[in-house]
């Protein structure tokens, strides 16, 4: 938490005016029960209206300097605070982007966007507040009890014992919430997750009819959070009342003891009015104060999650370095014995891999499911690094090519196509942000794409909505194909990225990228046969290990895992045309 706090570096002079002018609001209303005892003693008492007169104009003015100084004071912590979390929303996401794959898939989508959105709103208004109230609560408390001994020191000796009692209940519900409105937090993240994965999966959820299971479990899970916030929150209730009733103990005993010494003359009527005046702005203080203590509770535990993320993984840093290749081992891939296990998983996904890839080669990656195919292409980019073993690319081992560069030189379509909200020119020249619209065209002519900006009414400025919902499967699958195209890859990563192509637009696909004038080294991932049967190395994966290696027709001959994918699909495409 505190290191987040360095963020407020810039804003040093909104961090000092704000409390100060909240101070000198303070010490104006520090002075209103002296005028009153005034107006009461002096005025009241001897029928002198010029006095009550001077009197009232002085409360209006020091009300009206006070209400001066709160302005002000509010646009200094608005400041501070609206510019802190601006500040710490663009780190946090920096620092998200720089992460792993592995730091992403510990920490989970869902908790990142909870403390991205709502742990950083409570931090902030937990900075505001404590740029208002931190000095100036605490200032009223014991400026008024200070006032008091200046009044009378016997009726002020209540509020000595007062304020300790009122500063142990405040201090120790704070103690007891400080960890309990973390595991709020902590549960609002598996709500967020069991709420994305309904909106994501709506039509899945609707196709099986299962919308009440889904909705139980999703009343399950906001039944606890509310359990876990009504328990923190009955803990928090007790600060008002406590507070309350140990003030107003005090104003009995402050009434009696004042009601007395007013008998006996030592006191007169207006100091008992300004004793009692100091003890209601301690209770409002204590209120205020109370209500500051139980959001910067929740502050404290939330900017604690957001720490944790700057704390945890290991954060790539931007390298602007460019390697130095040699000409002869551009667009080469080995890897050498490679193996690599998630975190926390008790195998490797890919066992002991090994194989190279010549420039301008096609590799054909093919396996059942959960047998490594994305994981071992995930490895070339460097979104994992490996556990053992060495990738070498254009010569350089991996760990030590700087990962901007590296990137650079490949075009990755994953297994999911991801198109984002906006034109289908911006979407493309994600894959090079200076390509011209011959270059663009050139890409989509290749991934078979063209059909699609034809077909649209403003051509390569139509809108894509959000995840390319109004694009069928196939659709955002070639242009996602044409994004990495336009950058002329060096390396081009098809990671099951032809799935909702049919045969032929399939086969167009690799026909066009055998034609490409600089061919790049292309890795195709497959559960097709016939998409990768003409690749010049197949690897074929079982279980995370290389099963076989090899053509299609050496694998046809010796490696059965191969030959029996090959046979299931080939007897349905046999099946289907008959």
């Amino acid at each position: 938490m505190k290191k987040l706090l360095r963020l407020l570096a810039d804003y040093k002079k909104e961090c000092m005016l704000g409390p100060l002018f909240k101070m000198l609001e303070a010490t104006f209303e520090l002075f209103v029960p002296l005028v009153v005892k005034s107006m009461i003693d002096r005025g009241i008492g001897n029928a002198d209206r010029g006095h009550i007169i001077r009197m009232c104009l002085l409360m209006a003015l020091l009300a009206a300097v006070g209400l001066s100084c709160t302005l002000i004071a509010q646009y200094f912590a608005a400041k501070a605070a609206t510019g802190f979390s601006a500040k710490l929303r663009r780190a946090l996401m920096q620092h998200i982007q720089r992460m792993t794959y592995t730091d992403l898939d510990t920490l989970g989508t869902s908790s990142l966007i909870t403390r991205m959105t709502s742990d950083i709103n409570q931090l902030q208004t937990g900075v505001n507040l404590t740029i208002r109230l931190l000095l100036r609560s605490p200032f009223i408390v014991f400026g008024a009890m200070i006032m008091a001994f200046t009044v009378d020191v016997k009726a002020a000796l209540i509020f000595v014992c007062a304020i300790p009692l009122l500063s142990v209940v405040v201090f120790g519900i704070m103690l007891l919430t400080i960890p309990m409105y973390r595991r709020v937090q902590e549960q609002l993240d598996v709500l967020t997750e069991t709420t994305r994965e309904n909106l994501t999966g709506v039509r899945v959820i609707r196709a099986f009819r299962n919308e009440k299971a889904e909705a139980q479990a999703f009343r399950q899970e906001n039944d606890l959070l509310v359990s876990m916030q009504k328990r923190v929150g009955r803990l928090s209730a007790l600060m008002n009342p406590l507070t309350y009733v140990i003030v107003n103990l005090a104003v009995v005993a402050l009434i009696y003891t004042g009601a007395l010494r007013v008998q006996t003359g030592v006191l007169t009527q207006g100091a008992v009015i300004a004793l009692y005046n100091y003890m209601s702005q301690i209770l409002v203080e204590l209120i205020k104060f109370a209500n500051f203590i139980i959001s910067v509770t929740k502050a404290v535990a939330c900017g604690n999650r957001i720490q944790a993320v700057f704390e945890s993984g290991h954060p790539v840093p931007d390298d602007d370095s460019e390697p130095e290749i040699r000409p002869e081992n551009r667009g080469t891939i080995t890897f050498d014995r490679v193996s690599f296990t998630y975190e926390n998983a008790a195998e490797p996904s890919v066992k002991d891999i090994s194989f190279t890839a010549k420039r301008g080669d096609v590799i054909g990656i093919i396996g059942g499911t959960g047998s490594g195919k994305s994981t071992l292409v995930s490895l070339i980019p460097r979104f994992y690094e490996p556990t053992a073993g060495t990738i070498t690319i254009d010569g350089i081992p991996s760990t030590e090519f700087p990962r901007r560069a590296l990137r650079n030189r490949i075009g990755t379509v994953p297994q999911k196509a991801v198109l984002f909200h906006g034109t289908i020119r911006q979407n493309l020249l994600w894959g090079r942000g200076d390509a011209s619209d011959d270059e663009i065209l050139d890409a989509l002519k290749t991934a078979q794409a063209l059909d699609i900006v034809a077909a649209k009414a403003d051509g390569l400025d139509e809108m894509i909505t959000e995840n390319g919902r109004n694009l069928s499967g196939g659709q955002r699958q070639r242009l996602t194909i044409a994004r990495a195209l336009v950058r002329k890859p060096e390396f081009l990563i098809l990671d099951d990225s032809a799935s909702a192509l049919d045969f032929a637009t399939d086969a167009a696909l690799r026909k066009a990228l055998q034609e490409l004038p600089d061919r790049p080294t292309v890795l195709i991932v497959s559960q097709r046969t016939a998409s990768i049967q003409h690749a010049d190395t197949i690897l074929v994966l079982d279980d995370g290990q290389l099963a076989g290696i090899g053509t299609h027709e050496q694998l046809l001959k010796r490696c059965e895992v191969y030959r029996e994918i090959h046979a299931s699909q080939f007897s349905k495409e046999v099946r289907s045309n008959g």
